[in-house]
């Protein structure tokens, strides 16, 4: 099997390091990351300046690493239509630092790049490990070893967003298939002054604390499972469609004929 692996964290994460070691036991892993961090880069590409890859070497026999000046979605662009040799079995992006749940796959580049290549037509996996202290990286590359093994093998173009615990494989209690959570933050702007009185500002935000409801990605990873979110491109809300019919009548009827 041939594997393209990316990830946000940039390319030399440990979490990127782990993960192409365990996925060398099942084929050829090429590693294509960006040179530095790019975290909540989202699914932006890179349209107006170059971009530049350069080749940092190889990994005993099966992995070689590339480092790119772009986000995580240029990352799988380039390794998929210049770097590699074929078409991959598989995209996977990660391990992240940090949890990708909710709301923040928006936001999220490790997600991001698993999309990206969903787009090329090729099964795609967004991993990330929901901690950002103390990671425990082996439990979840092996995790991601054997998802990657069987969705490779499986029929179809799947994009998957997995999110492991920081646990070791015995205190993992199970697997679940999840959908979206919900993940709020507030105080997500903050107002400070430099030295010379001038006024800048910090994005961020405090997680709002909450109980997830049973059968999210949210509660799972919260109760010490794997989370499997099946993922869609396609953000139409069907629900609203016919409640909008008569707002689209009204456009018709006034907006058209003004």
């Amino acid at each position: 099997m041939l594997f393209l692996l990316t990830n946000d964290d940039g390319v030399d994460s440990p979490g990127l390091e782990s993960l192409a070691k365990y996925l060398a036991e099942l084929g050829e892993v090429y590693a294509v990351a960006p040179e530095k961090e790019r975290s909540a880069a989202g699914h932006s590409i890179t349209m107006h300046k170059p971009l530049r890859a350069r080749f940092r070497g190889q990994v005993g026999e099966k992995i070689k690493v590339w480092e790119t000046s772009g986000s995580p979605a240029d990352c799988v662009v380039i390794g998929f239509f210049e770097l590699l040799p074929e078409k991959p079995d598989l995209v996977i992006s990660g391990i992240n630092l940090g949890p990708n749940l909710g709301e923040d796959l928006t936001y999220s580049g490790t997600v991001s790049a698993a999309m990206e290549g969903y787009l090329c037509d090729v099964p795609s996996i967004a991993v990330s490990l929901a901690t950002f202290e103390n990671p425990i990286w082996e439990p979840a590359a092996i995790i991601s070893r054997e998802i990657a093994r069987l969705v490779a093998l499986s029929p179809g173009t799947l994009l998957l967003n997995v999110n492991i615990p920081n646990l070791s494989l015995k205190e993992i209690k199970g697997i679940a298939l999840t959908r979206l959570g919900r993940r709020r933050y507030c105080g997500r702007l903050t107002r400070r002054t430099d030295p010379f009185g001038r006024p800048y500002y910090w994005i961020g935000g405090v997680l709002e604390q909450n109980n997830p409801e049973k059968g999210t990605d949210t509660w799972a990873v919260q109760n010490g499972l794997v989370s499997l979110t099946p993922l869609s491109l396609d953000l139409t809300d069907y629900s609203m469609l016919s409640s909008l019919e008569q707002m689209r009548r009204a456009l018709e009827g006034q907006a058209l004929k003004l």
